[in-house]
């Protein structure tokens, strides 16, 4: 997900091709044999945040020890600074606790039909010299059959690339962006022959893989970009014909830019992830503002002509919570975070619980989630961001079931007709 500093230098840009979206006539999409209808079902799924790819603000307790220091930061300098065997012990009890089958069978419980989960290169073919370690790929395999057994499917998620393709410190290595420079492209591609060969034979459960999370097209030759779309394409699908192709929108949400992409393709899919936080703006907007900005989304997804899910979202209005804009880092919201003013307070958002919110910040988490799922369905679907958070009670879906402030069922509506 969006949760570093970078983002900022290229946010005014993005908003503004956002206001200028032109609707596309939908085209007939084949589904051939993916084990999921995306043209006649919705996709209602969650992000399995931070379990594989770790972020300091999900996991607050994993980066504590440097919270004075901050010279850890991500998982390239967590692993790095531990050393392999460390690391290795530490993430092996991690990865086998943060998310259990309870976990998919609670999702399923709640009407939700897939889980996207976020890998980093690291995992399927680590370079070397690099500090990363392995063995995410045992508990994966564990994940396919928690899915199989609880009737879910899957979105494999390329989370991060050698080099960081937007500098996130949620593609592993929080800084510059040096994908596409060396060998960068061919060491991604490979990593996902290894994931789609890995695969290949849980088509019932895994319905598709997304080349790479985010790519941060003002930062990027855009050019390179498609050509490694087409290329990973190619890789996946010389797998299974039966896995979904998915592709980031790489910060273009003029989604137009894309409709004439992917001639001759089948079962390919836009990912576009949609946050109202992360600008002095948007962390300004009145609740209203924040639900008339979500349902005006709803037609522009619509007008796509290709399969298109809003990847990743979320019930947060502001950008309180701890860490999320990275580790020692503060908020816009409340003008802690370098060069913002003050909006609001983040008491309650900063750390704590769903009971512990407000009663207006309740209502107003619940009516722009119902606005949101009434627009994404729009088109596909949507992935939730994210299902648990140790801390950060806006972001954490299974407490905000829990908490009555995401709906159940999923149809069900306290604020019906907001988007018309």
């Amino acid at each position: 997900m969006i949760g570093t500093s970078t983002l900022c230098r290229f946010i005014t840009a993005i908003v503004v091709l956002l206001g200028n979206v032109r609707a596309a006539p939908t085209s007939s999409i084949a589904n051939r044999a993916v084990a999921f209808d995306f043209n006649g079902d919705k996709v209602r799924g969650v992000n399995l945040g931070g379990w594989f790819v770790l972020e300091p603000w999900i996991t607050p307790s994993i980066f504590a020890e440097w919270s004075s220091s901050q010279t850890v930061v991500d998982e390239y300098t967590y692993t790095k600074t531990l050393g392999k065997a460390e690391a290795s012990s530490r993430l092996q009890k991690h990865w086998n606790s943060w998310i259990t089958q309870g976990d998919f069978n609670t999702i399923a419980q709640a009407g939700l039909n897939h889980v996207r989960i976020p890998i980093g290169y690291w995992a399927l073919a680590p370079l070397g010299g690099d500090p990363y370690v392995q063995g995410q790929l045992d508990v994966l395999d564990k994940a396919i059959n928690w899915a199989r057994g609880a009737g879910l499917k899957i979105m494999l998620d390329l989370h991060g690339a050698p080099g960081s393709q937007n500098g996130f410190d949620n593609s592993g290595k929080l800084g510059s962006v040096d994908w596409q420079k060396g060998d960068s492209v061919s060491q991604t591609l490979t990593a996902l022959q290894n994931l789609a060969n890995r695969y290949k034979g849980d088509t019932d459960v895994v319905t598709a893989i997304e080349l790479l999370n985010e790519p941060l097209g003002p930062a990027l030759d855009m050019g390179g970009v498609q050509d490694f779309y087409n290329k990973g394409y190619q890789v996946v699908k010389s797998a299974s014909q039966n896995l979904a192709v998915v592709f980031h929108d790489a910060f273009q949400q003029d989604f137009s830019y894309w409709n004439g992409f992917g001639g001759g393709m089948n079962n390919i899919m836009l990912d576009t992830h949609q946050y109202q936080i992360f600008s002095p703006d948007q962390v300004g907007r009145s609740p209203q503002e924040h639900v008339s900005n979500a349902c005006a989304l709803g037609p522009k997804l619509a007008g796509t002509n290709k399969w298109i899910v809003v990847g990743e979202w979320t019930g947060a209005q502001t950008d309180c919570a701890k860490w999320l804009n990275g580790l020692g880092k503060g908020a816009r919201y409340d003008g802690t975070f370098p060069g913002s003013s003050w909006t609001g307070d983040c008491k309650g958002k900063y750390t704590g619980t769903v009971a512990g919110l407000s009663s207006d910040d309740k209502k107003n988490l619940r009516s722009y989630v119902e606005a949101q799922l009434d627009a994404y369905e729009q088109h596909t679907g949507w992935f939730f961001w994210t299902w648990k958070t140790e801390s950060a009670p806006e972001w954490n879906m299974k407490d905000l079931i829990a908490g009555g402030l995401f709906p159940q069922p999923l149809n069900s509506r306290q604020y019906p007709s907001q988007c018309g």
